[in-house]
């Protein structure tokens, strides 16, 4: 005889693929923006400028160099929330968002690691001369600690444009004030308190049925 395989088995494993995909996206979404958040406040450049015959250090953090990967970053959050928020359309929509942010994180990233524009800047100031320049310019390893953190954020939204069908949206129990939507039918009349009262006054059991 052939085996049948048994209706639950079956139900539960898109279940149990449903949660897997879930959590890592979660994972990696949630760690990405956190990693380049992190990375955008550390020091990104640094250098030096001509002063008065000597030289003035001159630092650069990622927030100076480029204030896309944490704006990005702060979006992915949103995304990521949001994704539980939407159904269908409106859930590819706002996980093709979600990758989005994580590969401009990327770019954005990639190309600060060279840039040398915000510690000009900062010599320009430093020396009184517009047209000075930073000097022994070098960089840290920080734009892509950033730049690994939307990869992160890429891959989440890639898993939700995926698997995003499979996973459990807010429940539509609740109405916007919070509160739970009132049960219809004979079910809410006889759970009413007055209800309750009246058989018990006509000596019937409301417990029953």
């Amino acid at each position: 005889m052939t085996a049948v395989p048994h209706p639950r088995t079956e139900a539960a494993t898109p279940v149990r693929s449903g949660r897997r995909s879930l959590g890592l996206a979660l994972l990696a979404g949630a760690g990405g923006a956190a990693v380049t958040l992190l990375a955008s406040r550390q020091r990104w450049a640094e250098g030096t400028a001509a002063v008065a015959g000597g030289d003035f250090p001159l630092t650069a953090k990622g927030g100076d160099v480029t204030g896309v990967p944490a704006a990005l970053a702060i979006v992915g959050l949103a995304a990521l929330v949001a994704v539980f928020a939407v159904r269908r359309t409106g859930r590819r929509v706002v996980s093709g968002l979600l990758a989005l942010t994580g590969a401009g994180i990327v770019v954005a990233s990639v190309l600060g690691a060279s840039d040398s524009g915000a510690l000009d800047e900062k010599a320009a100031r430093a020396t009184g001369d517009t047209a000075a320049t930073v000097e022994s310019l070098s960089h840290t390893p920080w734009p892509y600690v950033a730049a690994a953190g939307g990869l992160l954020l890429l891959i989440a939204g890639l898993i939700a444009l995926r698997c995003g069908g499979d996973w459990p949206a807010m429940s539509g129990r609740y109405e916007r004030a919070g509160a739970p939507r009132p049960r219809r039918g004979a079910d809410a009349d006889a759970e009413h308190p007055g209800e309750l009262w009246k058989a018990l006054d006509r000596g019937e059991d409301p417990t029953r049925g």
